[in-house]
């Protein structure tokens, strides 16, 4: 497959949609931020890859840490995660206290705000040193020892996160959160505010499509079987109330974040990585998710 060919048919394809969106603005510092990038790279499992555009700019991956929190406290928890957080599909709003509400404290799935916040939580009971431990972890899968927290991120969005304090707190109500809630806000805006570029964050997808190779990465250990509900939980949550959208016209398991990146891997093939910080209404990037429905058109690589 000569993907740098097939990249550099994307790019043109997707150049008209790079002034639409909007970045996410109700976070101070990525407000600040160029809107009018666009990167993408892909890297095959076999050791080949292409990539083109902004691919070395760093930025908050945001949201896509998420998959990394899961499988630290999969790792940890195994099947007990679970009776604390669920693995449905929400179908609202990433930051919906109504559905907490509904469901009586238990998260839809952990990549839904209040998911991510209580297994940040759980990570925060069960390590002894989380902020190390959690960022070891991301370089150890990036294979990048300069990957780091932007900590200007991390308490900008603290300044404006009423919400997310709102969430913490009805998961305290519902028994939910066995930790100090700022202790368990501070920790999980820090794991939202990991930089990376495009390279590194395809290269850290990687042994989630990696079928021949053990998931074990400083001292987080998973088995093929849990990395195979992981990609279920990606292609199924990974993309909040734009989630069937996402499946229908991509078909990758995959993870956004509101930094305008995105994840993906097509088991047993490729990881790729796009980032483009306009997003659509659902929070999605604007030119990544094109990219990638592009991608699996061209290539006719998909899970389906």
């Amino acid at each position: 497959m000569d993907y740098n060919r097939i990249l550099t048919e994307i790019a043109v394809e997707v150049e008209p949609l790079r002034t639409v969106g909007q970045q996410a603005s109700y976070i101070p510092a990525l407000a600040r931020v160029n809107p009018d990038r666009f990167g993408i790279c892909l890297l095959t499992t076999d050791g080949g890859g292409a990539e083109l555009g902004d691919v070395g700019e760093r930025f908050s991956i945001q949201s896509v840490t998420k998959v990394f929190s899961l499988s630290m406290a999969l790792s940890l928890k195994g099947e007990a995660l679970w009776e604390r957080v669920g693995k449905e599909p929400s179908g609202s709003a990433f930051n919906s206290l109504i559905q907490l509400e509904l469901d009586h404290g238990i998260p839809r799935n952990p990549f839904i705000n209040a998911g991510a916040i209580v297994v940040a939580d759980v990570l925060l009971s069960e390590l002894s040193d989380p902020e190390g431990e959690y960022i070891d972890f991301i370089l150890r899968i990036s294979g990048d020892p300069t990957v780091g927290y932007d900590r200007e991120v991390a308490a900008s969005e603290r300044t404006t996160g009423y919400v997310n304090a709102a969430i913490a707190n009805m998961l305290k109500y519902y028994g939910n959160l066995q930790n100090d809630i700022e202790d368990v806000l501070r920790f999980y805006f820090l794991q939202c505010s990991v930089k990376m570029d495009c390279r590194q964050l395809a290269q850290s997808f990687l042994p989630f499509a990696d079928r021949n190779r053990e998931f074990s990465f400083g001292g987080v250990s998973l088995t093929y079987s849990q990395v195979k509900r992981i990609n279920a939980i990606m292609q199924t949550c990974g993309f909040y109330n734009d989630a069937g959208e996402y499946s229908y016209l991509v078909g990758l398991p995959g993870k956004s974040g509101v930094g305008g990146g995105i994840a993906a891997v097509y088991p047993g093939r490729y990881s790729v990585a796009t980032w483009s910080p306009r997003l659509n209404e659902k929070g999605n990037s604007v030119m990544g998710m094109k990219a990638l429905e592009l991608l699996t058109s061209y290539t006719h690589e998909s899970i389906f």
